[in-house]
């Protein structure tokens, strides 16, 4: 950034504070935006867990929670299953409060990461996405004519992420119980 304003300010001073305010309200306006498509997100999924289809979809995630992340206690699975609902959907940050949730309940009170806490920061690093919500709204919001062609290459890319990562902590678990 402050190589481009220097530049700028040697090729032509007399932009450079105009350019500085007119990259200030474009950073604001996206800010704005952002916050709206976050409002009806979480919104959204406040309204999913109050209407208690959160249950129903920790039910129906519950072999695949079981399974990969090892754990039993069915509030846990509830808070996993929403955090990996809201990522499917693409809502990044706003799935974080369901993320932080889930990783306070499985806190084991070690003060160390265990192997959920560890599988559940990388599912969400790589987070299936089979609707990129944000992606597509920034995309829209930056005048795309076409901002809905990036889900076929998200939903690829994400699934191959994912089961990379879920394989290579499981492999990592594996070693390191080995020592």
């Amino acid at each position: 950034m402050l190589l481009s304003m220097l530049v700028l300010l040697i090729l032509n001073p007399s932009e450079l504070l105009s350019e500085m305010l007119s990259a200030s309200t474009d950073a604001l306006e996206l800010c704005i935006e952002l916050c709206a498509i976050y409002a009806v997100w979480l919104g959204f999924m406040e309204l999913v867990d109050a209407s208690g289809l959160g249950e129903k979809l920790a039910r129906l995630l519950r072999p695949l929670i079981k399974k990969i992340f090892k754990v039993e206690d069915k509030t846990t699975q509830k808070l996993i299953a929403m955090n990996i609902s809201a990522n499917m959907l693409g809502l990044g940050n706003a799935s974080t409060p369901m993320g932080i949730r889930a990783m306070q309940a499985l806190d084991d009170g070690s003060g160390k990461a265990n192997f959920a806490m560890i599988m559940l920061i990388v599912v969400n690093a790589t987070s299936i996405q089979l609707l990129p919500t944000t992606v597509i709204g920034l995309r829209t919001a930056a005048g795309s004519t076409s901002a809905s062609n990036i889900i076929l290459p998200t939903l690829i890319s994400t699934f191959v992420t994912t089961f990379l990562g879920i394989v290579l902590v499981k492999l990592i678990s594996k070693v390191r119980r080995k020592r």
